[in-house]
């Protein structure tokens, strides 16, 4: 049985799509001939590639281990090696295996297309023409491209959600969108099942009764968040921090808001498995129907939020909105949670005591507004990243703080970080501000084309010069870390290991983070599942790689 593997993190790639490329050749001699995809690409020639597979891998090898089994007049040994072969790719989760024609081998052995067939393992025929660096190449243009396409898809989501909310009925558009961009039903249910508003198709009586399953068990004060899955359907449950809705024969007074029941309600969607950006929309759509349908929504500040709300969707500035949020300043929080923690936008709401929150950068990520005058302290099952009390107008720079804390929070391994902002007798206090802006462009400037070498010096200064804390921090291999210090060296010219150098870096690099377009745009690492940058490309870093077949 294949082992199990965390969820990945770049979007599926169709084996067909790549067969389908007629400058590599490929071809499928054995193994599943539909419903074949994979993750990203990895070459080995080991004779046991298990310690060096995440699972998900198009496995690239041209037979070289296979040489001395091959040699051997005993048919019989060379066909059990195959089968034991083939048997602990699947084991560690490979979803393909890609054969290489020549130097070694001038035909595909028989016996591993057989004991591809038995095991059902894809196995696609590499011709000689054909270097693995193409078919790496290939896939990782082809993740791009997916991954692209999932941004697009989850932008467009977003923007509809939000415009769904304004609307006089915004439970129902908001409902309608979900479904419509998640490609899937979704349904707002009372903890007894009576269904408050649906959309998308009529759903299955299974998938009807799993759903109400569902909304009992996230509704009754345990998970926040719960799934479920049937053949072809995935479910999932979000507790809203909300009241009951009018149900289908009785209607709310008017000028009240959803009739109070004690029990909330629960949004359930129901999607295809494979199609992991209908997660994060319905993740979307519950941090909206928590706001719409939550107590707050029925009262002034609830009011005041959409009102808010409003002004920003038709272009009024931050400055002008700020009258309607009811406190002068705000923290803004960055959160992920814990392995044993739905990443539930309702759990993090009720924890903080704000309904103002929304998705994060990050995956499983989560972001938060609360107001200033209270003290933000560590919470059970998160990792919180928070930025000091500012006015509404300086909220951008607050959220790059906050992220900046909670990537420090992740690579020390600790529950909370504070970002502290510089007092007034600060060094940046003795500098005229023009004058650093224009040290700090000079002294960065042979950086100024790669936001990744920026982000990776920031956080090694941040971090000490830890190498694994920085690699934990940006999700990447430490390896890469200290490849790309000593480029950062190089090209700055200066000995990193000087600590006169390092507060200089460290004071230029602070001058240009209060300009947004040019901080470094530097994502969250997946406390869940986190997954080194080495990993996303076709060298892993814990064993020698070839760049094309041997010879």
């Amino acid at each position: 049985m294949p082992r199990s593997v965390p969820p990945p993190s770049t979007p599926p790639v169709p084996l067909a799509d790549l067969l389908a490329r007629t400058d590599l050749g490929l071809r499928q001699l054995a193994g599943p001939r539909s419903g074949v995809t994979f993750h990203w690409v990895h070459t080995s020639e080991m004779a046991d590639p298990v310690p060096y597979l995440l699972g998900g891998e198009l496995l690239l090898t041209a037979g070289v281990h296979l040489a001395e089994a091959a040699a051997s007049e005993d048919g019989a040994a060379l066909d059990a090696y195959l089968d034991g072969y083939a048997a602990r790719t699947v084991a560690a989760g490979a979803a393909a295996l890609g054969f290489g024609i020549a130097p070694v081998h001038r035909t595909v052995p028989p016996a591993l297309v057989d004991a591809c067939d038995r095991h059902g393992l894809a196995l696609v025929e590499v011709p000689q023409e054909t270097p693995f660096t193409a078919v790496e190449s290939a896939v990782w243009q082809a993740v791009t491209e997916a991954r692209h396409r999932e941004l697009t898809r989850i932008g467009a989501a977003q923007r509809a959600l939000s415009a769904a909310a304004a609307r006089p009925e915004p439970a129902t558009a908001v409902l309608r969108a979900l479904a419509r961009h998640a490609h899937g039903w979704a349904a707002l249910l009372a903890p007894d099942g009576t269904a408050h508003g649906t959309a998308g198709p009529r759903p299955s009586a299974a998938c009807r009764a799993a759903a109400v399953r569902l909304a009992g068990v996230v509704t009754a004060g345990g998970p926040t968040s719960a799934a479920d899955a049937l053949p072809g359907t995935q479910l999932t449950g979000y507790a809203l921090t909300g009241r009951t809705l009018p149900g289908p024969q009785e209607a709310a007074p008017a000028g009240t808001g959803p009739k109070e029941t004690g029990g909330g309600l629960a949004l359930v969607v129901a999607t295809d498995p494979d199609d992991p950006p209908a997660h994060t929309i319905a993740g979307v759509a519950a941090v909206l129907l928590s706001l719409i349908t939550g107590p707050a929504a029925t009262g002034p500040a609830g009011g005041d939020h959409a009102a808010a709300l409003v002004h920003l969707l038709v272009g009024a500035a931050p400055s002008d909105v700020a009258p309607f949020l009811g406190h002068p300043r705000w923290t803004v929080v960055h959160a992920v949670p814990r392995r044993d923690t739905p990443a539930a936008p309702a759990g993090l709401a009720r924890a903080l005591t704000t309904p103002l929150v929304a998705p994060a950068s990050a995956p499983d990520g989560l972001r938060a507004l609360v107001p200033g005058d209270g003290a933000v302290g560590a919470l059970p099952g998160w990792t919180l990243g928070v930025s000091a009390p500012v006015p509404v107008v300086d909220l951008p720079a607050a959220d790059r703080h906050a992220a900046n804390a909670l990537r420090r929070a992740l690579a020390r391994r600790t529950p909370l970080v504070h970002h502290h902002a510089a007092g007034p007798n600060g060094l940046g206090a003795l500098v005229d501000p023009a004058d650093a802006r224009e040290h700090a462009r000079a002294l960065l400037a042979p950086l100024v084309d790669s936001p990744p070498l920026r982000a990776t010096l920031h956080n090694w200064l941040s971090l000490h010069g830890s190498w694994d804390r920085t690699a934990t921090a940006l999700g990447i291999h430490r390896n890469t870390v200290r490849q790309r210090i000593t480029r950062i060296a190089g090209l700055l010219d200066t000995d990193l290991d000087d600590p006169d150098v390092r507060m200089e870096l460290w004071f230029a690099l602070r001058t240009l983070e209060d300009e947004a377009d040019e901080t470094p745009n530097r994502s969250l690492p997946n406390q869940r599942n986190e997954r080194p940058e080495s990993a996303l490309s076709p060298q892993h870093p814990q064993e020698p790689q070839r760049t094309g077949k041997p010879g």
